[in-house]
């Protein structure tokens, strides 16, 4: 059973980092891209970033251009996102999702497989 579960979530001052992790089970890493969305309070999901699965080729939201990272280990069948420059308009619930494509169309429309998402706080 393909599973995604989210971590590193939790509050954090403007200015700060935090790295989110997904580890993923149930399927082959190396074949699927990874994405990360986030949904904050009434407010729209917003694709975030999405590394494909064999170029590494990534995307990025403009809002997170520069401040966010995305990464993978296939090894270790785990994704990150390191988020560096943290402001409150980023506090939201942070998913991780899977799908065979990686693209600014998945960001905008979603992939197939999704995580539970942890909640990402930013406040002084």
């Amino acid at each position: 059973q393909l599973q995604l579960v989210e971590s590193g979530g939790g509050l954090v001052q403007p200015g700060g980092s935090l790295r989110l992790s997904c580890a993923t089970s149930g399927f082959t890493l190396d074949y699927y891209a990874i994405g990360w969305f986030r949904q904050a309070p009434g407010k729209e999901r917003e694709g975030v970033s999405c590394i494909s699965s064999s170029t590494g080729i990534t995307y990025y939201a403009n809002s997170v251009k520069g401040r966010f990272t995305i990464s993978r280990d296939n090894a270790k069948n785990t994704v990150y996102l390191q988020m560096n420059s943290l402001k409150p308009d980023d506090t939201a619930v942070y998913y991780c999702a899977a799908d065979p494509y990686c693209s600014d169309y998945n960001l905008k429309n979603g992939m197939k497989y999704w995580g539970k998402g942890t909640l990402v706080t930013v406040s002084s």
